[in-house]
């Protein structure tokens, strides 16, 4: 709780607190570090989004909550207030429609954070309303054939990485990551070191569910993987902690 002096800014959006600080900016980000583990990698071939999922009794497994195509060779991974996420993803799509009808080929990644970036911060700024709570990896393959991948924030920076973590245990899983990760890693073997980091990071030994996106450098076509498809890498990561 902060001290009756910083209660104001502690409500106010669009006020800054006497350090500088704006706290429901702050409220939005601590949401994504609560949030599932999702990551995304790029790989020689190609790039790998990856989210741990959830599953409610009754629920359709091959329905995803944290993964999303934007495009053909776009997709996206969301931390936090996954609503908030959901309708941004309606936006990047919807900007990447316009692109394809105003200049016939599809965005690039960056292009589509930035955006997306821009509408974030624009929630910092105006009384009425709060910022959105979810961290986005936006990952893919530009049509130079180049792969990217960018992070957007609560607050509506955005920066490209090779490796990119978020949500809960993210700095867990980075550890892992930072050990074995190698620029000319395959997809394939980004799905092994993926399961081996989500593992570590929770704790999570049985029940553990991993959804996989891939985007090739090849095809240029974003695929949501089922749930089944991170078994085998799930099992493999279980016999190394053995």
């Amino acid at each position: 709780m902060f001290p009756p002096s910083q209660m104001g800014y502690d409500r106010a959006i669009t006020v800054f607190s006497p350090d500088g600080r704006l706290f429901q900016v702050e409220y939005a980000t601590e949401t994504v570090r609560r949030g599932t583990l999702s990551i995304g990698i790029l790989a020689r071939d190609g790039v790998l989004l990856a989210a741990e999922e959830y599953l409610t009794d009754f629920q359709d497994e091959n329905f995803s909550r944290k993964l999303f195509i934007i495009d053909t060779n776009i997709g996206a991974a969301v931390a936090g207030y996954v609503p908030d996420g959901r309708v941004l993803i309606d936006y990047a799509r919807e900007l990447c429609q316009y692109q394809r009808l105003l200049y016939d080929e599809p965005a690039n990644i960056e292009v589509i954070a930035k955006r997306i970036s821009d509408i974030k911060q624009s929630y910092t700024q105006h009384g009425g309303v709060r910022p959105f709570g979810v961290s986005i990896i936006f990952g893919g393959v530009d049509p130079d054939k180049t792969p990217q991948i960018f992070v957007t924030d609560p607050s509506g920076s955005y920066i490209k990485y090779y490796v990119a973590v978020i949500g809960s245990k993210a700095e867990e899983a980075k550890k892992v990551l930072k050990e074995s990760y190698k620029k000319d890693i395959t997809i394939e073997d980004a799905k092994y070191l993926i399961a081996l980091a989500i593992l570590k990071a929770t704790g999570v030994k049985e029940g553990l569910k991993i959804r996989y996106l891939v985007i090739p450098i090849e095809t240029m076509k974003a695929e949501l993987l089922p749930l089944d498809a991170s078994i085998e890498y799930i099992e493999r990561a279980k016999k190394e902690l053995i």
